[in-house]
């Protein structure tokens, strides 16, 4: 990847863009219907926990419109639609586990009538005490897996010998997905038993091999197909193996195609969400507030299932420390088992958790000191490249050998005026009784790859044909982030033609097998680089045959915009494809690529999980009303490290996204469980997402122009898809100092997240009421 760039980093428009905005753009629910279609739905559970002493599904099968009803006895192969564990059946069979829990699937000849059938079975329970909160699982013990430990240094000691020394805790909610399309899945039977599936997944090769056992067939004998996502953000990576497993099942046992189109609330009440959690800590720090020992205990609800919670927990850890070197750290992680839904991957999967954990310790320390937050925060930072003081080595043992922030936090405090803007804060405090302001500049370091490491791996497969043209295909899902734009640039680059003649194709599990789930910010790192492998091998075959026609060495053959230039001849590359396959040259490739460098020992929780890390940071500067809580968020300033950016245009839209998603989780949007043990916001009129009307007045975003990966990624870029969205922790920061405002002098704030209005108050009240 050392010669020229045409067709990478520059800002180029979603693939999809025309189509989406005119309504083109297909989804699984907008494909043709087959004849006989069938149309499902789940009976579901009305208790948290209990044993099933019955079911009567006469009603259900009486019901207009019914087709079928199933249950685990119908299941042919393994009832199991778990990622690794085997722990989550497709339907609950003796016992159930949440509320909400599917037991039964009807299929019927509409949706109306499947829903309305699956409303009619009586289920019969013999109630079991049901563990809802966090609290209740650490109470009993009640856990997936052994809690781990992490950390280095004598803890102990440190703790004790530090000058200054404060304890704390803190609270923060989950998050549900709210993608725009919902779980969806179309199964078409095929002859022979086989089974196509249209499913809405961030993981086509699992809903593949889950499905294959369910119907104790092989894995060839089903084909998943996704073109394209309405949104994932962590939500399609286990969760559609369910709603894709139901309509194999009815397609297996019917010979009708078969589709569930989950209803929202359904949908929000059956899928997990982001891991709440509980946070509590121990830190000793001098009086410049450099942090000298830790103690830091996080502790998660992951639901009644392991789901992927042993390494998104995992990842809350290594991210633990952000930007801020520990000389002695313990961190302590408690995964609790809860009857409640399996909570599952959302974007940053565990890293805003552990991320938002130190940067609260930060703004306490700071407190406690009355120092300035961001003295504080760089009093703490890694070594950058160059020094070596001993402060590079994370909790896990990797060390940090790229570490930029406080380049990037320099720059932006520059450019968005941070000084002069927190001395206008004060002042307006000052003046000011009702309202109140904050502001607050944050870092983010994000480590990047699955730390699984057998999941860095892909594929692509490449076709050229005689005229020029060119089919892509990898084993990537688009989720709207522009993952197929970016592998598409890529590929043009590589041959120097327009992307205008690239075919992007849906991602199909018979054609690139056993691919890993779109995930973890790596999709263009994993996949552009298999496609670019591809595209070169074609390319190479193209040099030596014109090297050898027109007397030139091959590596001296170039392709460019113009044409390709062997010697003093140019030829267009539609011509060089029909001579190459007049020539009998091969004109296909599969591409491959496994992320290097990797290594993780997770019973001693050291080792290099991650080849780079990606880093960024924000300033916000939000107001608070002091007599109702409520809080807008004036402005965001936004420098981001994408590295060399492969599409500029759709990395800044990840990262306004991103932002603006995770400002929701840390403001408005409040998951609520009743004392039953059921989801009480499982529809918008319940549920606050942010809209187009909270994003900041005043957003300013740039990518940071010195942006490098100091390891050879594909075009030396950095993943851009999760990293960002922890850019929002600054306005929980923001809203931290407001309050305090409203209380000076009281101490630091008791705020816990979601910062709902409710909770901003309640922070009020307590802080002035404080040594009376």
């Amino acid at each position: 990847m050392g010669e020229p760039s045409f067709l990478v980093h520059k800002p180029t428009a979603h693939d999809s863009a025309a189509m989406q905005v005119a309504g083109r753009a297909p989804y699984v629910d907008d494909l043709p219907e087959p004849p006989g279609l069938l149309h499902l739905a789940f009976g579901l559970s009305t208790i948290a926990h209990g044993a099933i002493t019955g079911i009567d599904l006469a009603a259900v099968r009486a019901a207009p419109g019914v087709v079928a009803v199933y249950t685990a006895q119908d299941i042919p192969g393994t009832n199991d639609v778990s990622p690794f564990a085997g722990d989550d059946p497709m339907l609950a069979k003796n016992e159930v586990l949440f509320f909400g829990q599917p037991i039964f699937l009807v299929a019927a000849t509409s949706a109306r009538a499947a829903r309305r059938a699956a409303k009619l079975g009586r289920v019969s329970y013999e109630p079991r005490p049901a563990i809802l909160t966090i609290e209740e699982a650490l109470a009993r013990q009640s856990f997936i897996e052994p809690s781990q430990i992490m950390g280095h240094g004598d803890v102990e000691a440190a703790l004790s010998n530090a000058p200054h020394r404060v304890t704390g805790r803190l609270e923060m909610g989950g998050q549900d997905h709210f993608y725009l399309e919902g779980q969806v899945a179309l199964a078409i039977p095929g002859e022979d038993g086989t089974i196509h599936l249209h499913a809405s997944s961030q993981h086509p090769s699992e809903v593949q091999h889950l499905v294959a056992h369910l119907l104790h067939r092989n894995s060839a004998d089903v084909v998943v197909e996704v073109r394209r996502m309405g949104g994932g953000f962590g939500g399609k990576e286990t969760q559609p193996a369910l709603f894709a497993a139901a309509a194999a099942l009815v397609a297996h046992h019917t010979g009708r195609p078969a589709k569930f189109r989950a209803d929202r609330d359904d949908d929000m009440e059956i899928t997990g969400k982001r891991h709440d959690f509980h946070v509590t800590y121990d830190v000793g720090f001098d009086a410049q507030g450099r942090i000298l020992g830790l103690r830091l205990e996080l502790a998660s609800r992951c639901g009644w299932s392991t789901d992927l919670s042993p390494a998104i927990n995992d990842r809350a850890m290594f991210h633990a420390d952000n930007c801020y070197f520990l000389p002695a750290v313990e961190i302590i992680s408690h995964r609790c088992r809860t009857n409640t839904v399996s909570n599952t991957a959302f974007r940053g999967f565990g890293g805003p958790q552990g991320m938002l954990a130190i940067e609260r310790i930060i703004d306490h320390v700071a407190s406690e000191t009355g120092c300035d937050a961001l003295a504080v925060r760089r009093a703490n930072f890694y070594d950058t490249p160059g020094m070596d003081s001993g402060r590079r080595t994370t909790p896990y043992g990797m060390a940090v050998e790229d570490f930029v922030a406080p380049e990037i936090m320099a720059e932006l405090e520059e450019s968005s005026l941070y000084q002069q803007r927190v001395a206008a804060v004060e002042a307006f405090n000052a003046v000011n009784t009702v309202l109140k302001k904050g502001i607050a500049m944050t870092p983010v370091k994000f480590g990047i790859s699955f730390t699984t490491t057998h999941l860095n791996q892909a594929g692509a497969l490449v076709l050229v044909y005689a005229d020029g043209s060119v089919s892509l295909n990898h084993g990537g899902t688009e989720m709207g982030q522009g993952l197929n734009i970016k592998v598409a640039q890529v590929v043009a680059d590589v041959f120097g033609i327009p992307l205008s003649q690239i075919r992007i194709t849906a991602t199909r599990t018979d054609k690139v097998p056993n691919t890993s789930a779109t995930a973890a910010s790596s999709g263009s790192d994993l996949n552009g680089m298999a496609a670019y492998h591809a595209a070169i091998q074609i390319r190479d075959r193209l040099a030596h045959m014109l090297g050898e026609r027109h007397g030139v060495a091959a590596e001296l053959v170039r392709f460019t915009p113009d044409g390709v230039v062997a010697g003093e001849t140019v030829i267009p590359f539609a011509q060089v494809t029909k001579q190459a396959y007049l020539a009998r040259v091969q004109l296909s490739a599969s591409g491959f690529y496994a992320t290097p460098d990797i290594a993780y020992d997770r019973t001693a929780h050291k080792g290099r999980p991650f080849y780079y890390f990606a880093y960024g940071a924000a300033v916000s500067e939000v107001v608070i009303d002091t007599l109702t809580g409520e809080h807008r968020v004036l402005s965001a300033d936004i420098l981001h490290d994408a590295g060399r950016s492969l599409n500029p245009a759709i990395d800044l839209g990840q990262v306004e996204g991103a932002y603006v998603q995770g400002m929701g989780w840390l403001t408005t949007e409040e998951l609520v469980w009743n004392e039953k043990g059921r989801l009480t916001t499982h529809a918008p009129s319940t549920y606050k997402i942010p809209t187009a009307n909270d994003r900041p007045a005043r957003m300013e975003m740039r990518l940071w122009q010195q942006g490098r990966a100091h390891v050879p990624t594909i075009h030396r870029s950095k993943a851009v898809g999760e990293p960002p969205f922890m850019l929002a922790i600054s306005v929980f920061s923001a809203l931290t100092q407001a309050v305090m405002a409203a209380a000076p002098g009281k101490g630091f704030p008791a705020l816990n997240a979601p910062a709902t209005p409710e909770r901003v108050l309640a922070a009020i009240a307590e802080l002035r009421g404080r040594h009376g």
